[in-house]
């Protein structure tokens, strides 16, 4: 197999790969909601000014809303998506020198730390939950295996890391299809705790690099001071405010993914390929042959996410629809003959 890109949604290597244009290709290599959700289109202005101080408060009550954070509570701070909040997360913690990451997971925490000098060691979740570490990563679902920690045994780990002053930081950016052990609604009243929420992953609207920080009052001034005046766009906050703060179009949202899930999963249930983790948006396939169907999917102009680390391991995300679903199955009925798992 060709070098396999660090993330998914690498569609243009791939036709480089296999030929064919972005728009001939099925691509399920990301965990980003396929049924885009219905919004409010932002009016003209908000497109020509910079965005002002009540835009912004107005994302961020409908981030508290939808988060579940306590009134009491800072509001979420809104970022250009989590992975600019990632790459902030060493200077917010500077000084400190060892984290543990929960690992496998998705691989920038470790790389974002190990290029600012700290030292990083992966280990498992209920190792990392007790580690002595100055911060420890959780992602929560975990991605790409949909490890779900019960919300207790996060919370735990976090008092446990403050009596040696240490951070938790715990990535829930697919926490939204079933926020069941959220931990959003305690960050505020903690001051070594550190939420990261995804919007474009739920809602579908990935190309508005939109998130949210969830932490104490302190750590998200600090964040913010970080990025400087207006790191967000106003169409962003105006369209996260439209639809955070609709609890009927969040649950139609969140039904619509439900659908997706069953029927995405049923088309591998029916290929005999054995799902072994399901973080709601994704579904984590392990097969002795996954280098081989990465390959042949790839040839029929479909694209899933592989892992360097792990060869027999392939990550589908949900089709947008019936046609999508029966294009999969096509694909996958076309295997050639391969050892069964």
């Amino acid at each position: 197999m060709s070098a396999l890109p660090r993330h998914g949604g690498g569609l243009a290597a791939a036709c480089r790969l296999f030929g064919g244009q972005p728009r001939d290709w099925l691509d399920l290599s990301t965990g980003i909601n396929p049924q885009p959700a219905e919004f409010a289109w932002p009016p003209g202005d908000i497109w020509q000014r910079l965005p002002d101080a009540d835009l912004t408060a107005s994302a961020r009550a409908a981030a508290a809303l939808h988060y579940g954070v306590p009134d009491d509570h800072a509001q979420p701070l809104p970022v250009p998506g989590t992975q600019a909040a990632i790459q902030m997360l060493p200077r917010l913690l500077a000084g400190g020198r060892r984290m543990v990451i929960a690992a496998p997971t998705y691989n920038e925490y470790p790389r974002v730390f190990r290029a600012s000098g700290w030292q990083v060691d992966e280990q498992s979740a209920d190792d990392a939950l007790e580690a002595d570490a100055d911060a420890i990563v959780v992602v929560n679902p975990n991605n790409p295996d949909g490890r779900l920690l019960p919300r207790a045994d996060i919370l735990a780990a976090a008092d446990r890391l403050a009596v040696r002053g240490g951070t938790l930081i715990v990535d829930e950016a697919f926490a939204d299809t079933d926020p069941i052990e959220s931990v959003a609604g305690d960050a505020g009243s903690r001051d070594n705790l550190i939420v990261l929420r995804s919007f474009g992953k739920f809602f579908g609207l990935a190309g508005l690099r939109l998130g949210f920080v969830i932490a104490h009052e302190a750590r998200l001034s600090t964040i913010e001071a970080m990025m400087g005046p207006w790191p967000v766009s106003g169409p962003a906050l105006a369209i996260a405010a439209d639809l955070m703060a609709d609890r009927v179009k969040v649950a139609s949202v969140r039904e619509a993914i439900r659908a997706r899930h069953r029927e995405t999963r049923n088309v591998l249930d029916r290929a005999g390929l054995p799902i072994i983790g399901d973080g709601g948006l994704f579904l984590l396939v392990q097969h002795p042959a996954a280098s081989e169907i990465y390959a042949h999917l790839c040839r029929q102009h479909v694209l899933v996410r592989a892992f360097d680390y792990r060869a027999d391991w392939l990550r589908f995300g949900l089709t947008k629809d019936a046609s999508e679903a029966e294009r999969l199955a096509d694909a996958l009925s076309k295997l050639p003959a391969i050892p069964k798992s």
